[in-house]
């Protein structure tokens, strides 16, 4: 019954949610986290309200193309309180919408989702100026040990989108499919390679 309008600020913005575990409370804070249920995604960044009511609405573009669902909002939580609503601070983020096509398919096939991995543990790296993922430990049969990903190593970009550090490397590893081919920028050394990698499935 109502629209609301805003500005994209930012694409593939990597954003760290809390699974919703409340049913009185619709939305997800992303500075409330528990480890256990902590979900990263490469998220469509905008200043268009997102409010109980409108969270899993359309957001769409001036011609009315759906560009993503939104899901969450940037909030500052005051001592206390648990409702993660207090300090909304006016940022607002959506799932991409062909992430969510992605998803509603597999659910609809098969009443689950697999959701892709490297098979890697990474920490936040940088070389001279360059920011990316550095590799710390490699699953053995993993889709990272397969294509021959090496302790040490720095992932800049997948296809071409940058990599700045560990969360945004599980944000665009987690908007790509199972089994997609996606190339790796990883600098090895003084080496820049390009790693062809077929991801796989996480437990």
């Amino acid at each position: 019954d109502t629209v609301t309008t805003g500005i994209v600020s930012a694409l593939n913005r990597p954003v760290t949610t809390q699974a919703v575990t409340d049913n009185n409370d619709l939305d997800n804070n992303i500075n409330s986290q528990q480890d256990s249920d902590v979900v990263v995604t490469s998220a469509i960044q905008t200043n268009a309200a997102i409010n109980p009511g409108n969270s899993g609405g359309a957001l769409v573009d001036s011609s009315g193309a759906l560009v993503g669902i939104t899901s969450s909002i940037a909030s500052l939580t005051s001592n206390g309180s648990s409702s993660g609503q207090s300090g909304n601070i006016g940022i607002g983020f959506a799932i991409p919408s062909a992430q969510v096509k992605s998803v509603v398919e597999q659910l609809i096939a098969n009443g689950t989702v697999k959701h892709p991995q490297l098979g890697i543990r990474a920490s936040n790296g940088t070389s001279g100026t360059q920011l990316g993922a550095q590799v710390e430990d490699i699953t053995q049969g993993s889709a990272a040990a397969q294509a021959g990903l090496q302790k040490g190593d720095l992932i800049t970009a997948i296809d071409g989108t940058p990599v700045v550090g560990s969360e945004s490397l599980v944000a665009q590893v987690r908007s790509h499919e199972v089994g997609k081919e996606v190339t790796l920028s990883v600098l090895r050394g003084s080496e820049t390679l390009e790693l062809k990698v077929t991801l796989g499935a996480a437990n």
